[in-house]
């Protein structure tokens, strides 16, 4: 039997140690230039004017919920993601509206057109390219425009997807984008994130945020008093806090490792690519497992997520689970519905209309996906899957 297969995990080569046993014997290893390296390399890459890094992609969120929404603000969201992205609309004191699914797992955008026309209260929208693949850019540059809302990108999934060559995370037709880079993701520093934007006033406002709401900059200090001596010369101790910030800071550390990474980022993502259309190759001619999209070389597969029609077998979609790990196979789901957690449920959530997140849930699962996914590795997850489906058909 294969050792044991996860649905998703790092790699790190001798280059990635090397730069970050380098960082070790620097005078910096937080607050330092690997930083802004780190965030030139990401802004570079995606193609948005700004990057601010942070300690996790929840931490981004937060942030770029602090810089675009305000306290009662209704958001529009989705409730096919991990909770990160809603609890940040109430770790600000707004309220999510959930949303509908497509069939590909993303938001229904249509669904929220037809909610931002009756609803004017409205003020944000949260768009989750789930699983790594985009959401059509064109609409959502038809509700900014038309509806004057805040949107968000949350890219967590998605670094390295397109839509029509506009990159995930680029900001085109959004206020700002996350990103994550949790081991499982295409790129990892340990833990850590990052804002996007385009907006030269989110990006000042994020800097001072994430490190306690300070500035040592010149130019923005209020309190002129304390800045400056009796010869009006500026007092080089001197800082302020302006806003209610956090440490949200990053290492130099972290940030060297995911310098290092971003050489093998496009790598990374074509094996990502190889292995979705290896998938969908075993499953095209299946009538019980279904990729959950048609294979898509803009997506960068984050995730590869199959539907199983249940009712067609004999066991539940929880003993697929248990057979599969006894043959050393960790599947995962992506996602329980977020509005149905019992905190949501506390909060009144949990009696929306969506069917298609409802059906999605019955169905759906996530296979290994990871860059080191040996080719036998993942023949052995088909054939397994295969297997234990044939033998338990109705």
């Amino acid at each position: 039997m294969m050792d044991f297969i996860p649905y998703g995990k790092q790699y790190i080569d001798k280059k990635d140690r090397r730069a970050v046993k380098e960082v070790l014997k620097s005078p910096f290893i937080t607050q330092g230039p690997k930083v802004k390296e780190f965030e030139d390399k990401i802004s570079e890459y995606i193609g948005a004017k700004y990057a601010v890094a942070v300690s996790n992609g929840t931490a981004a969120l937060h942030l770029a919920s602090l810089a675009i929404l305000n306290p009662g603000d209704k958001v529009l969201t989705t409730p096919n993601s991990f909770v990160a992205t809603s609890n940040a609309i109430l770790y600000v004191g707004a309220k999510p509206v959930f949303v509908d699914i497509k069939d590909d797992g993303n938001i229904d955008l249509d669904k929220c057109i037809e909610i931002l026309e009756k609803d004017k209260n409205i003020k944000a929208l949260y768009a989750v390219h789930f699983s790594g693949n985009p959401v059509e850019q064109e609409k959502l540059s038809y509700i900014k425009d038309r509806f004057k809302i805040a949107v968000l990108e949350d890219c967590a999934h998605s670094i390295g997807a397109e839509y029509k060559g506009i990159k995930a995370g680029s900001c085109k037709y959004s206020d700002c984008s996350i990103l994550s880079f949790h081991p499982v993701k295409h790129l990892t520093t340990g833990e850590g994130g990052a804002v996007t934007t385009n907006d030269k006033n989110i990006y000042e406002k994020l800097l001072i945020l994430r490190n306690h709401g300070i500035t040592k900059d010149e130019k923005q200090f209020l309190n002129k008093e304390m800045a400056y001596d009796e010869k009006d010369n500026l007092n080089p101790w001197y800082y302020e806090q302006q806003f209610l910030g956090y440490n949200y800071r990053i290492t130099d550390m972290q940030c060297a490792l995911g310098i290092s990474q971003f050489e093998k980022l496009d790598t990374f993502i074509k094996r990502r690519r190889d292995i979705a259309l290896k998938y969908d190759d075993a499953f095209e001619k299946e009538d019980i497992v279904k990729p959950l999209y048609r294979y898509n070389d803009n997506s960068s597969y984050h995730l590869y997520v199959v539907r199983v029609d249940f009712e067609k077998l004999f066991i539940t979609k929880s003993e697929l689970f248990y057979k599969m790990r006894e043959k050393n196979i960790g599947l995962q789901l992506h996602y329980i519905p977020i509005n149905k957690q019992p905190y949501y449920r506390m909060l009144g959530y949990g009696e929306e209309c969506t069917p298609k997140m409802d059906r999605y849930y019955k169905e759906a699962f996530s296979l290994p996906m990871y860059p080191p996914l040996e080719r036998e590795e993942q023949e052995y997850v088909i054939n397994t899957l295969k297997k234990i489906v044939n033998e338990n058909k109705k």
